[in-house]
């Protein structure tokens, strides 16, 4: 197996893509070792490399989050043999699956229902590129709560991101919205 990596906006994370499906589709944000233990093996296996802070799961790629005082020259060779040990088992990447707020219900109401579709038409697909995801959380009182995951999560251009990119085009194809926030 041959996996490439390729840096995202994050220095703090490294995009790992073992040219396999990962997830195939949704995805998996795991900020800590014993959710990653109750939920997925690929993940609590990544945990046990010493420096690692978050795993985020998604189709076709691993976004691992390093602790600031560790070299990705060091930790890459424990990542890369984690993610290929892993896949070698044939064990499920996933043993328990969290529903997707991002997904349009019937019972959304119609603004909730534009912001979702945008999300997933414009804005999810460019964050994926990077190694993240954005999920949706809630629309009140003219503000769409947002939550950036796996590379986006903690990312220095993160906050540039979420106002002068997702926030400026939400307000100009939905005018009822008026602020995006990230919640962490």
């Amino acid at each position: 197996m041959f996996i490439q990596t390729e840096d995202t906006p994050n220095p703090a994370t490294l995009k790992f893509l073992p040219g396999r499906d990962v997830l195939g589709t949704g995805t998996a944000d795991f900020t800590d070792a014993t959710d990653a233990a109750a939920r997925s093996p690929l993940a609590d296996r990544l945990f046990q490399v010493d420096g690692v802070t978050r795993v985020f799961l998604a189709g076709d790629f691993v976004t691992v989050t390093k602790d600031d005082s560790r070299d990705w020259y060091v930790m890459k060779p424990g990542i890369l043999g984690a993610i290929m040990e892993h896949f070698a088992t044939g064990k499920p990447v996933l043993t328990q699956v969290k529903a997707d707020d991002n997904q349009v219900n019937e019972d959304d109401d119609e603004i909730v229902a534009q912001i979702k579709e945008l999300l997933d038409a414009k804005v999810r697909p460019a964050v994926a590129q990077d190694g993240g995801d954005i999920t949706f959380h809630g629309f009140e009182n003219g503000v769409v709560y947002l939550a950036m995951k796996g590379a986006c999560a903690g990312c220095p251009s993160s906050t540039a991101t979420l106002k002068s990119g997702i926030e400026n085009m939400l307000r100009y194809y939905i005018p009822e919205v008026v602020e995006v926030q990230q919640i962490r």
